[in-house]
């Protein structure tokens, strides 16, 4: 089986090509730039490079949110597109998940984050049990310092990972002290060749009513609601 995996959900562009359980090739870039105009050549680069045909491949995997409004619908656009043209699944993956799941290694519970703005982060607790990756606390939007309050209830050590975590390290490490740990460089961008190997387990989502998930409203959906119940 071979699959194609597409994270444009943050600043990371990550595409993967896997067969089977074999990460064939892997793309990842860490930049300021406009995924709509950089995704698409993306692929056909990664798909040709690995002599790979479009019409070979036999799933889709999406990094579904949460993060960037705008990147996550460019790829869960691009993702819907690519199933239905080829007329092969789509799996939605949670861009949080993809995060954690780098982290084999650690004995604990993982927690990425991606940064919200205004003291705010997207977030969520996991951890691996027998090799494989569990849900402990789903997916939210929080403060920064009311999530960090919450997990001083918890019993293991916790690593962060991310590239937005320096922004919100000094207050992690003075409310958490040394049950916070936290991931390495090379660790802090969401792994493509991750996503499509939770992808490999997932359950197929109906193509057509497949949504992006953003953990909250977008600003003018939250003005309008406001209006709404001021005016009731």
């Amino acid at each position: 089986m071979k699959i194609l995996a597409i994270d444009t959900s943050n600043e990371v562009l990550g595409i993967a090509l896997l067969n089977k359980d074999e990460v064939v090739g892997e793309y990842i870039t860490n930049m300021k730039k406009n995924h709509s105009v950089r995704v698409m050549p993306a692929i056909e680069k990664l798909l040709s490079d690995c002599e790979t045909e479009a019409n070979d491949l036999d799933k889709i995997v999406v990094a579904q949110g949460p993060g960037s409004y705008t990147g996550v619908r460019i790829g869960v656009t691009v993702a819907k597109t690519l199933a239905w043209a080829l007329q092969i699944p789509l799996v939605g993956v949670s861009s949080l998940a993809t995060l954690a799941a780098s982290a084999h290694y650690f004995d604990g519970y993982i927690c990425p984050l991606f940064d919200a703005r205004r003291g705010l982060i997207y977030t969520g607790l996991y951890e691996y049990q027998n090799g494989k990756l569990l849900t402990v606390l789903d997916d939210r939007n929080i403060l920064a310092k009311e999530w960090a309050e919450q997990l001083q209830t918890m019993k293991k050590p916790i690593l962060f990972i991310g590239n937005d975590i320096s922004i919100h390290r000094e207050l992690l490490t003075t409310i958490l002290h040394d049950q916070a740990y936290f991931a390495g460089m090379t660790e802090q961008n969401p792994r493509p060749g991750e996503l499509g190997r939770l992808g490999l387990t997932s359950d197929e989502v109906p193509l057509h009513s497949f949504t992006p998930n953003y953990a909250r409203l977008v600003e003018a959906e939250a003005r309008w609601l406001e209006k709404q119940e001021r005016r009731n």
